[in-house]
């Protein structure tokens, strides 16, 4: 049987998948683990009720009739950059993965899939998402200073934008900064995986080659976010 862990089971889940068997299996789950579910059927009607309501985490699909769920990523997120997403896919193309995670899906879940992982991974994205943020405050990387308030950057003058996990992940890479950090450490402290979950995931190392476009002067040669071959990964702050 399925272990629940403790996060706030009134919090509302839109599920926005546009087969509909899926869909109502997924709404069954979801409502007999305890959430609030709203769900949609096409692309355009998704992008709607993504952006006039309140939800806690929302299910994207990403083949949709009307918009596909790369589009529908991509207009929440230039308005919320801190909506919980969890892509579905059945695609298994690395570069269908990554384009979501570019766009500032939080992660993903390939199809098929079953009902305990993709519960193990909407608690993990839900309780990360609770976890209150610390003061605001500037992280200095050299060529770049963020603000870890505002989700945004300052390099060269141009104003750079990031998601809510691409600054958790740079944060706790910060507070650690004085060694590398492993994947399995991120996926627990980060993304909130269950130790020992066994879920297998590339989001941390897509989150990372994004995070390299935006911060480094050349990605090929990282200078600020590192890998320590066989460690993980260390960021270089400015002291």
């Amino acid at each position: 049987m399925l272990a629940l862990v403790a996060v706030d089971k009134r919090i509302r889940i839109l599920v926005v998948e546009d087969e509909e068997a899926i869909r109502a299996g997924l709404l069954d789950v979801l409502v007999f683990h305890g959430y609030d579910v709203d769900s949609a059927a096409t692309g355009p009607e998704g992008l709607d009720k993504a952006l006039t309501g309140r939800f806690g985490l929302i299910l994207l699909d990403i083949m949709l009739p009307g918009m596909d769920g790369y589009e529908i990523c991509d207009r929440i997120r230039a308005v919320d950059r801190q909506q919980p997403i969890i892509m579905l896919t059945a695609k298994t193309a690395d570069e269908d993965i990554v384009q979501g995670l570019q766009l500032g899906a939080d992660d993903y879940v390939q199809k098929p899939f079953s009902i305990q992982q993709l519960v193990l991974r909407i608690e993990a994205v839900l309780r990360r998402s609770q976890v209150g943020r610390d003061q605001a405050r500037l992280l200095d990387l050299g060529n770049i200073q963020i603000d870890t308030e505002n989700l945004s950057g300052q390099a060269g003058g141009d104003e750079i934008q990031f998601t809510r996990r691409e600054i958790e992940l740079l944060s706790y890479l910060a507070q650690h900064a004085d060694r590398p950090v492993s994947r399995d450490e991120l996926l627990l402290e980060v993304w909130g995986y269950a130790r020992n979950s066994g879920i297998e995931t590339r989001t941390v190392d897509i989150h990372i080659a994004k995070l390299r476009r935006k911060i480094e002067v050349d990605p090929k040669q990282p200078a600020n976010l590192i890998t320590v071959r066989g460690a993980g990964y260390r960021l270089v702050t400015r002291d």
